[in-house]
């Protein structure tokens, strides 16, 4: 008998969870706490730079997952509409409904929305994404400095920065969402320490875990999480759903 015989397990269940790598910590801290296995694939950070790119390889990614799961748990916002397109094979994908992944850590789109109306020029850190060290901080202007100083020479280095950082102006609030657990301490730290490296303010927010746990969980409400059927795409609804799954040819 293999570890996932369904004698095993509650009800037969088992998920597989394909996902930005950005979610790591999280997925696999709660998917330990519920009740079904998960076997779980990540794919690198910043495939939402590139929408197109992101929905090949999440597709291709699907597409080569067994037919012996109960469900595809797809660790992705609408990211840039890099869903738009997605298909259910033979096996049925599940989706939290947001935008992004801060959706997910703080526990709905209405609080996202709320954060965000109330704290205009926000750019957020948390764990996956400091991991990632593409975080705005010394760290991270100390590197491209070093690069464009190796590459094209002192003279050019600090006209580079400045052309390339403008769209930091846009910005003047590092908040770091707390789920509190791991080194949480050294996260905050961090983002503080960016924050007063740029001259933002600093904001801690407490995550709320309840969307993570139950879509590792099997509790999936048409309200908070999209399920698509096999012989279903996931398109944009363009309205507070974010996404929507339609019948669609699957040639």
């Amino acid at each position: 008998m293999d570890m996932y015989s369904s004698e095993m397990l509650p009800d037969g269940k088992r998920f597989f969870v394909l996902s930005c790598h950005v979610l790591w910590r999280e997925l696999c801290y709660y998917a330990s706490l519920a009740p079904y296995p998960c076997q779980f694939q990540f794919l690198k950070q910043g495939l939402h730079n590139e929408p197109d790119k992101l929905r090949r390889e999440v597709q291709q990614a699907i597409d080569e997952i067994g037919d012996e799961y109960s469900a595809i748990l797809l660790g992705y916002g609408l990211c840039s509409n890099g869903l738009v397109g997605i298909k259910a094979r033979n096996t049925r994908i599940v989706v939290m409904r947001g935008h992004d992944c801060i959706t997910f850590l703080l526990g709905s789109k209405e609080r996202y929305r709320e954060y965000f109306d109330s704290h205009p020029g926000t750019y957020w850190y948390s764990p996956g994404w400091i991991d990632t060290n593409t975080q705005p901080g010394k760290e991270r202007q100390e590197r491209a400095l070093k690069h464009y100083v190796e590459t094209y020479g002192e003279e050019n280095a600090e006209f580079l920065m400045k052309a390339t950082e403008t769209w930091m102006d846009t910005y003047s609030n590092a908040t770091y969402v707390d789920l509190g657990f791991g080194d949480t301490a050294a996260y905050r730290a961090f983002t503080k320490e960016s924050a007063e490296y740029l001259g933002w303010n600093y904001d801690l927010i407490e995550g709320d875990p309840k969307l993570l746990i139950d879509f590792v969980s099997g509790n999936w409400d048409d309200e908070r999480f999209l399920v698509v059927e096999p012989g279903q795409e996931i398109v944009a609804s363009h309205d507070e759903r974010t996404i929507v799954a339609v019948k669609k040819s699957l040639e």
